[in-house]
């Protein structure tokens, strides 16, 4: 079983926040694979199904993120999870804007969603770390993350919340390909090539009849000097 958890901070008016780009990553999986109706449970908003055949959990702790771990460690518990199974959505303010890293373990970068996940369950978790860009100035970046994204923001939002839904079976399967395998699906197709006139092939200019006769008239034409020539009439 995979418990997929998605940070951010429950309410409408957080709803398009940077911050909240792990909601809107498991509402995705959830909806691409057909998960059941949301329910209140372990503090937080609970949608169950599958994955490639895998039973999955996916989790939004509502209890604000500086309290995550709350919910997350209850469902855990309850399903009998070890941390290896369980897998953080979460907006990364150090990686470019679009980008994404997967990892297992490691520290929390201030960010603290999973500063309470690991007070309650430990550091040995998977990690979706889902870039949101650094404003560049550290006076910007509280105003940044708990802002909402910008519409040009979704020209890369959407497509990247589309393709971490449908690259999710590479979750279930354990598969280290699942970032490998989003990127993938947010390569634009090759365009075809358009041939230049240029590069037609040349159809062969048909020969005239003139053309064709050619050689035949010019052997005419020398016989004919020669005859006149025997005659005396050249």
């Amino acid at each position: 079983m995979l418990l997929l958890v998605g940070l951010g901070n429950p309410g409408e008016k957080y709803r398009n926040h940077r911050h909240n780009v792990g909601f809107m990553a498991v509402d995705a999986i959830a909806d691409e694979h057909g998960f059941g109706a949301a329910r209140k449970k372990f503090q937080g908003d609970l949608r169950e199904g599958e994955i490639s055949g895998v039973k999955a959990i996916v989790l939004k702790p509502q209890t604000y993120m500086n309290d995550s771990g709350l919910s997350v460690g209850a469902a855990m518990r309850f399903f009998k999870l070890s941390p290896a199974d369980v897998v953080v959505f979460h907006d990364e303010l150090d990686l470019a804007a679009g980008k994404i890293k997967v990892k297992l373990g490691g520290g929390n970068a201030g960010h603290n969603g999973l500063r309470s996940i690991d007070e309650h369950i430990g550091n040995d978790f998977r990690r979706v770390r889902i870039g949101i860009g650094h404003p560049g100035d550290k006076s910007r970046v509280t105003g940044h993350v708990l802002g909402d994204f910008a519409k040009a923001d979704h020209d890369w939002l959407d497509p990247l919340i589309a393709a971490l839904a449908k690259s999710a079976r590479f979750l279930a399967d354990g598969d280290a390909r699942y970032a490998t395998a989003t990127a993938q699906l947010l390569v634009p197709p090759k365009e075809k090539r358009e041939a230049k006139p240029d590069d037609a092939p040349r159809a062969a200019t048909p020969a005239s009849a003139d053309d064709k006769n050619a050689p035949a008239n010019a052997m005419t034409d020398a016989l004919q000097r020669l005859f006149r020539k025997k005659d005396g009439t050249e």
